[in-house]
């Protein structure tokens, strides 16, 4: 059975902005099945859909149509609420109000389809995905000559609009990827990643930052942070206001910090047990070495949280126990729900991968950027190609979408054995099935106190998938394991500071097995979360102790002021 790309039917899809042909086809209502792509998907995909639900679902829709093209007759404005075509232009004028409608019925209707595909869910989960790319793709929003607001935005400028907005184009296409935010307005180290301290040891995988403190007494066991590989770290630390980092400063912790490389063919051979070695390993036992304490305090955010608590997996294995406590952010341990992203993820994937870069090379930021793109296209994709290209205009700073585009390449053995034992075989969490850095992986060897973080809108890491990790760690001590649950998705239920007042969350200090029933059993709180994991921090991080007066050690020099080279070297 041949697999459904929908990476690739994405790029195709993306393509169409330029050729009205292919609109105004879709806009005809009788060829909504047979003309579009959904018939060859479902071939190529092995699913099949009943002859008869799909008789009913074109009579509904041509009933449904013919209301419609009778109300448009009689000059009955029809009614729809969709934030895309919230502007008046689209609800003044009868034919840009028929065109939205028209396009929405269309929606609708291929959508039944995917519902009512007859195929395993992981087939239909696919479908699903690749009829919303293609829904979304052809808003008439996306297209100059059925977009009002363009058109407006065009004669009020007396067509500066429109060279303003094929100048971007053009600039994006040379950069290969949409602006998303005025990129010249932020400089790393200056008004992002901002907080001072200093780099003490690097290898060719990280940088260790040891940020200055804050407080005059700091908390004898320091705290090891470990952020994504597959993103820049500073997305804990954005602005003072927002920086997960200078709150735990503050907090009167003593930060480290890893600042991990942005690969390059040197690095095209660099495995998954490196990271772990090499990487999570080996900055643990700087942090002790450089502090002299035998317990700190380790964190993990996302890949970094995979990253982290496989270290310590190994180092039990060896008879050591470093951490007094682990703290996991939107981290999966437990791959059974990947989410949105299961889509791009089977066999025939994965090989493929695996028969490019899996014995060496890299794979490009920019494809891991467009992946994630993909997954809330019109938000990320086509709300930029309206507002820059069809409109002309100029999109603002905003730090976080900075960041977003900071994108970093990955070595392709690393990538591919993740890919593989985490996502499609989801060995990670059955004890001593895979051998990393020499050792059997039993995540049960963690032992340390856990506070496990899950948000509950994140499409990249579902909550009901952050909170499986209460399973596998502490197995024996299960009253040890903590969750919190977090408003809002991925990024914005992390980085909500509690200056902000912002959001809310839930907490339930009966785990058990269950994540609904945890939920149902939860009480929600005002505000931020951050708090909770300040209390709990402090619970495992020791006496108070006055503030070391510099960085580093006589074994571990300073080497550069924070944020260090690392980070500032990008993927183009």
């Amino acid at each position: 059975m041949k697999t459904y790309d929908p990476q690739a039917m994405y790029s195709e899809w993306t393509s169409q902005l330029s050729n009205q042909n292919n609109w105004q086809e879709w806009m005809m209502p009788a060829k909504a099945f047979l003309e579009m792509p959904m018939r060859t998907m479902l071939k190529d995909l092995g699913a099949e859909l009943d002859p008869a639900i799909l008789s009913k679902l074109q009579s509904d829709y041509l009933q449904e149509f013919g209301g419609l093209w009778k109300n448009f007759l009689s000059s009955s404005p029809p009614v729809f609420d969709d934030k895309r075509f919230s502007s008046p232009d689209w609800h003044s004028q009868s034919t840009h109000s028929y065109t939205v409608s028209s396009y929405l019925l269309n929606a609708r209707f291929l959508m039944s389809m995917a519902d009512a595909v007859d195929a395993p869910e992981k087939i239909r989960q696919k479908v699903r995905f690749a009829v919303q790319q293609m829904i979304d793709a052809m808003s008439p929003a996306n297209f100059l000559v059925s977009n009002p607001e363009a058109q407006a935005k065009l004669i009020e400028s007396k067509g500066e609009s429109l060279v303003k907005g094929i100048s971007q184009m053009l600039s994006d296409m040379q950069k290969g990827r949409i602006s998303q935010t005025d990129e010249s307005a932020f400089h790393i180290g200056q008004n992002v990643a901002t907080t001072a301290g200093t780099v003490v040891f690097e290898n060719k995988l990280f940088q260790l930052i040891q940020y200055s403190p804050l407080t005059a007494s700091v908390h004898q066991r320091p705290l090891l942070m470990v952020p994504p590989c597959i993103n820049k770290f500073y997305i804990l630390d954005l602005q003072p206001e927002n920086s997960v980092v200078r709150y735990a400063i503050e907090q009167g912790h003593t930060v480290f910090l890893v600042s991990w490389a942005n690969p390059d063919d040197t690095m095209s051979d660099v495995t998954w047990s490196d990271y772990i070695e090499d990487g999570a390993i080996k900055a643990i036992h700087v942090v002790q070495e450089i502090t002299k304490q035998e317990k700190i305090n380790t964190f993990g955010f996302c890949v970094g949280g995979t990253i982290i608590s496989t270290a310590l997996a190994i180092l039990g294995t060896r008879g050591e126990n470093p951490a007094s406590s682990l703290t996991l952010l939107t981290t999966l341990l437990d791959f059974s729900d990947t989410g949105i992203l299961d889509v791009f993820i089977d066999e025939e994937q994965v090989a493929k991968r695996e028969s490019s870069i899996g014995a060496g090379g890299l794979l490009p930021g920019r494809d891991l950027a467009s992946t994630f793109s993909s997954l809330r296209a019109n938000d990320l994709v086509w709300n930029y190609v309206q507002k820059n290209y069809l409109k002309g205009e100029a999109p603002p700073p905003f730090d976080l979408l900075y960041w977003n585009a900071d994108s970093t390449n990955l070595p392709g053995p690393m990538f591919c054995w993740y890919l593989r034992n985490a996502y499609l075989e989801n060995s990670l969490k059955i004890p001593n099935k895979l051998t990393v850095a020499g050792e059997m992986l039993d995540l049960g060897k963690v032992d340390a106190p856990v506070f496990i973080y899950g948000s509950r809108e994140d499409h990249i890491v579902p909550w009901q998938a952050a909170f499986a990790s209460c399973a596998l760690l502490n197995p024996k001590r299960k009253k040890r394991n903590r969750f919190i649950l977090g408003a809002s998705g991925h990024i914005a239920g992390v980085v909500n500071p509690p200056v902000k007042k912002k959001r809310s969350y839930w907490l339930n200090p009966d785990i058990g097995s269950d994540p609904q029933k945890w939920m149902n059993g939860a009480t929600e709180y005002p505000g931020s979360w951050w708090p909770e994991w300040a209390s709990f921090l402090a619970e495992h991080a020791g006496k108070l102790i006055k503030a070391p007066s510099k960085a580093g050690n006589v074994n571990y020099k300073q080497i550069e002021a924070a944020p260090g080279r690392y980070v500032a070297v990008r993927a183009e």
